[in-house]
């Protein structure tokens, strides 16, 4: 099992720190969250909360993403980054290839890249993108990624996105992983699909070992049960060496956590606090579990 700590909402001059520490202490990648802006009001609920209310308020610091992978991976040599997830239907692609490759071969190809659809129209639409359609929207801008990311010369004819021969250099040396986010069956469905593995948001353990079965069932329906495929897992019910051992039981591959919740820290949190968790729990769980 992989251990990957998130820096989600917490203060940005901290990264740095946060991802030497984790990678001395034996985590296998460093999560990044991506919210473009809070806007006063919203016209959807958010979908990981009961009530479906935001967690975070106006002041929660946000990065850029592919920025703050650009700027740890200056800081470490091994340790692997991943966007959980990049709201890729508010983005163009074409330009998204353009960054994603940088980061991929400036960072020495340690970065994957883990998508979703986003669920805020007002992202949408201030950012010029359409709202109605959105998913498969989002399914053309992943093959407009692959392609490009792919290398060489290439076109693409969509409904949604439309170029002639282009090519971007350098092209990762390695193939940048998709990890695909959602919880709805169409997200599952892309998951399945054209994914290198899935990414969930806060759930309990039944309800992640459903979902998990469910990929599974669709993972065969597409020919791919025999490819490698990751399960990043933000459980909220179980912890601990034997809650992490339930969690690999039903397929989990990568814990995504961070250790300072479990002694009281908050994500403003002092950073040494912080650091001293890391280390405890590379001791207390890291270093006991296979």
């Amino acid at each position: 099992m992989k251990f990957t700590l998130s820096v989600a909402m917490n203060p940005l001059d901290q990264f740095a720190e946060l991802a030497r520490t984790a990678e001395e202490n034996g985590f296998s990648a460093i999560a990044l969250p991506d919210s473009l802006f809070y806007s006063e009001a919203v016209s959807a609920a958010y979908p990981y909360t009961l009530d479906g209310s935001r967690f975070w308020t106006e002041e929660t610091p946000w990065s850029d993403p592919l920025i703050a992978v650009a700027s740890m991976s200056a800081v470490t040599s091994e340790i692997f980054f991943y966007t959980s997830v990049l709201k890729l239907g508010s983005r163009n692609p074409v330009l998204l290839a353009r960054q994603v490759a940088s980061v991929a071969v400036l960072s020495g190809d340690r970065f994957g890249l883990g998508l979703g659809v986003g669920w805020a129209p007002e992202e949408f639409e201030w950012c010029g993108a359409p709202y109605q359609r959105r998913g498969r929207r989002v399914d053309e801008a992943i093959e407009v990624l692959r392609l490009i990311l792919g290398g060489g010369m290439v076109s693409y004819h969509g409904e949604f996105f439309d170029f002639g021969k282009l090519r971007m250099s350098p092209a990762p040396a390695k193939r940048v992983p998709f990890y695909i986010g959602g919880h709805t069956e169409p997200a599952l469905r892309r998951a399945a699909k054209v994914g290198d593995g899935w990414a969930s948001a806060m759930m309990k353990l039944d309800d992640l070992r459903s979902t998990i079965n469910r990929l599974g069932e669709l993972r065969a329906e597409y020919g791919r049960e025999a490819e490698p495929f990751e399960i990043q897992a933000v459980c909220v019910d179980r912890f601990g060496l034997d809650g992490y051992r339930e969690q690999a039981d039903i397929g989990v591959t990568d814990v995504i956590t961070q250790p300072w919740v479990f002694d009281g820290v908050g994500f403003d949190g002092p950073l040494q606090q912080k650091k001293d968790a890391i280390k405890k729990f590379a001791d207390e769980i890291i270093g006991k579990l296979p």
